[in-house]
C-alpha cells in the first residue's frame, strides 16, 4: 500500500509531447450569432420608435409653420382688400366733392324753372350718373337738427316746435355710404323760451272740453 505525500495533488496525466498549456481545459468558442451580436444590444424596435418620434417632432414643427405662415397670407389679403375698397372711396369721394357745386347749381335751376331744354338733359344725365357712383342726398325741412349731419347757418325761436328743427334746407348734404361728403346747411328754430308749445296747447284744450262736457 502507497502512502500520498501530503501537499501535492494529483495531476492529470499529460501525453507524451503535450506542452503544459494543453492540460488547461480550453472555453467553448463562441459560435457565428454570438460573435456578430455586439455586447449590450436592445430590441431593434426602440431605435424604431425614436426615430418615429422624431420625425413626428418636425412634422408637427412644419405643420405649425405652414398655418403660421397660411394665416399670415390671409390677413395679408384682407388688409390689401380693405386698403384698395378704402383708396376706392376717398377717389370717388374727392371727385364727387368737385361736383357739388356744379349740382348745387342744377338744384337751383330746377327751383326757379330755369331747368329746360338740353339743360334740363345734361343736369339729369349727370345726378344719374353721381347716384351710380353712390352719391346721396339728404336734408328736409322740419326734421330734428342733428349736430353730426347738419350744419346751422341760420338760428330763430318758434312757438311751435318742440325741439331744435331745421325749419330751411339752404344746400342739401351729401354722402356716400356712411360716409358724410358734406353736411346739410340748414336754418333752424327752437321752441321759444317760456311759450307753450302748439302741441302741448292742443292737448290741455282737449282736455278742458272734455272736462267741461263731463256730468257731475
Amino acid at each position: 500500500m502507497t502512502e500520498e505525500t501530503p501537499g501535492f495533488e494529483e495531476k492529470p496525466d499529460v501525453p507524451s509531447g503535450a506542452t503544459p498549456d494543453d492540460a488547461e481545459p480550453k472555453a467553448a468558442a463562441p459560435s457565428d450569432e454570438e460573435a456578430a451580436a455586439p455586447a449590450g444590444d436592445t430590441d431593434p424596435t426602440v431605435g424604431l420608435t425614436a426615430q418615429l418620434d422624431q420625425v413626428r417632432t418636425a412634422l408637427g414643427e412644419r405643420t405649425a409653420d405652414l398655418q403660421r405662415l397660411q394665416a399670415e397670407y390671409q390677413n395679408y389679403r384682407r388688409r390689401v382688400e380693405r386698403d384698395r375698397v378704402t383708396v376706392k372711396e376717398i377717389a370717388v369721394a374727392n371727385l364727387l366733392s368737385e361736383l357739388l357745386p356744379v349740382l348745387d347749381d342744377v338744384g337751383r335751376a330746377r327751383e326757379h324753372g330755369e331747368l329746360l331744354g338740353g339743360f334740363k338733359s345734361v343736369a339729369e344725365s349727370l345726378e344719374t350718373v353721381v347716384a351710380k357712383l353712390g352719391l346721396q342726398q339728404f336734408g328736409k325741412e322740419g326734421e330734428p337738427f342733428d349736430p353730426t349731419i347738419h350744419e346751422a347757418l341760420m338760428h330763430s325761436y318758434a312757438p311751435d316746435v318742440t325741439e331744435t328743427t331745421c325749419v330751411a334746407i339752404l344746400q342739401p348734404g351729401y354722402r356716400i355710404g356712411e360716409r358724410t361728403i358734406r353736411p346739410a346747411r340748414v336754418a333752424v328754430a327752437e321752441p321759444q323760451p317760456g311759450a307753450t308749445p302748439a302741441a302741448a296747447k292742443e292737448e290741455k284744450t282737449d282736455d278742458e272740453e272734455s272736462g267741461g262736457t263731463e256730468e257731475v
